[in-house]
């Protein structure tokens, strides 16, 4: 199944399963994260809402994503956190061909790439079945990777220069939802690893018309759907309402 996590009840063998299930209903939850804050400001708000300090999070999204973020709380949910980071991914991104920015998204101003012919769909779509599968993919230079324990672009945002190695990822299928050159929208399920930012880089590269990402959206983690995450608004309601409650003995 593209959204299952890899081998997660194997590696959870320690906890009869029923355990398992009803610990994840407990203690794991789904988020929706706005754009504009970071994945740690969530937590930040989780902790200001819960005062429950043992949260944390399974796999960061940039403040100009939105979407799923799956959280922990207390022990008995950040002791899962990394087998849920093993669960693959779905994501929507809309990438926009015909320039690059420094960033990779729409952070910095563009860059505009003179392009001889613009790409039709089929163009596109046979240059984006190449990804699929195992392939080597290089993090973005601006992505939260870890050089020598500290996050790439914070290096690179001091004026370090950063080697990054290409790493193994799985992408499992990769849909045009809509084509408007200079504007793409794919719809990508992934799994653990795979960075869209430099996905869209390397789509670029490919087509010779160089690429960055404009918006992105992560729609699923394993079986974690955003049409079902709280707002940060609805989970602050539901914990004071006392409908969320988390045991902490």
């Amino acid at each position: 199944m593209p959204f299952g996590c890899v081998n997660y009840r194997q590696r959870l063998s320690f906890f009869n399963l029923a355990e398992v299930d009803s610990m994840r209903n407990q203690f794991i939850f789904a988020i929706h994260k706005p754009i504009g804050i970071s994945s740690f400001d969530v937590i930040r708000k989780l902790r200001k809402i819960t005062n429950i300090r043992k949260i944390g999070h399974a796999g960061t999204l940039d403040p100009l994503a939105e979407g799923v973020l799956v959280v922990g709380i207390t022990r008995n949910g950040t002791r899962q956190l990394n087998q849920l980071l093993k669960c693959n991914k779905e994501y929507l991104a809309q990438i926009k061909l015909g320039a690059t920015t420094e960033t990779g998204d729409r952070e910095m101003v563009e860059t505009v790439v003179e392009v001889e012919s613009k790409p039709t769909q089929e163009e596109v779509e046979k240059v984006l079945q190449t990804f699929v599968g195992e392939t080597e993919q290089k993090p973005h230079h601006y992505s939260a990777v870890k050089i020598q324990g500290q996050p790439a672009y914070k290096r690179v945002r001091r004026g370090e220069k950063v080697k990054i190695e290409p790493k193994k990822v799985v992408i499992h299928r990769l849909t045009i939802e809509k084509y408007n050159y200079p504007l793409l929208t794919v719809r990508a399920e992934v799994g653990s690893g795979v960075y869209i930012r430099s996905l869209a880089r390397d789509l670029g590269e490919k087509l010779k018309t160089g690429a960055y990402l404009t918006s992105l959206v992560r729609t699923r983690v394993g079986e974690y759907s955003v049409d079902d995450a709280f707002t940060l608004e609805q989970f602050s309601k539901k914990w004071g309402s006392g409908e969320i409650n988390v045991d902490q003995s």
